[in-house]
C-alpha cells in the first residue's frame, strides 16, 4: 500500500468537537483498510485570506497532517467523504515519496563528545577560517596607502 499524507484544516471549534471530527476522520481511513502512521497537530492559525466551506466564511482553522497507508482505491471516497464533512474547511491528500529521503543514521556517540571533537563543528571552524582569509584586500595600486580614503 503506498503512503498518503491528509493535510486538513478543521473549523474553529472546542476541543472536545475537533477530537471528535478527528476520530471521524481517523475512522474513514480505518473503514476503508488504511493505516495511519502519524498524525501532527500543526495548531490552530488565521487562514492567509477568507475562506468558505458550507456557506460559512472562515478566519481562522486548526491545521493538522495524517500520513496513512491505504489501498489507492479508496483514495477517491475518502475524499468525497471528507468534501461531505462540515467540520473540514480545506482538505488535500497527497502521495508521500519517502523512497527520495536519505537513510538516517544514529550519531548519538558522536553528539555525547565535547563540541571541539565533533565533525559537524571541525567542519563549522573550517568554514569558518576560509572565509576569513578570502576577505584580505590587495591594492594592486603601487602605493603604500589607499588614495581614496576620506
Amino acid at each position: 500500500m503506498p503512503t498518503y499524507e491528509l493535510s486538513l484544516i478543521l473549523r474553529q471549534m472546542s476541543r472536545s468537537d475537533m477530537v471528535a471530527t478527528l476520530k471521524r476522520t481517523a475512522t474513514a481511513i480505518f473503514d476503508k483498510g488504511g493505516i495511519i502512521r502519524k498524525l501532527d497537530n500543526l495548531g490552530t492559525k488565521p487562514l492567509p485570506f477568507k475562506t468558505s466551506a458550507h456557506g460559512v466564511v472562515h478566519r481562522t482553522g486548526s491545521y493538522f497532517v495524517f500520513k496513512f497507508d491505504t489501498p489507492p482505491a479508496t483514495i477517491d471516497d475518502l475524499e468525497e467523504e471528507y468534501g461531505r464533512d462540515v467540520d473540514i474547511v480545506r482538505k488535500r491528500i497527497y502521495r508521500a515519496d519517502f523512497s527520495q529521503q536519505e537513510e538516517i543514521t544514529c550519531t548519538l556517540h558522536e553528539e555525547l563528545q565535547p563540541p571541539a571533537y565533533r565533525k559537524d563543528v571541525q567542519k563549522m571552524i573550517a568554514t569558518a577560517e576560509r572565509s576569513k582569509a578570502k576577505k584580505t584586500f590587495k591594492y594592486n595600486t603601487g602605493l603604500d596607502y589607499y588614495p581614496f580614503q576620506k
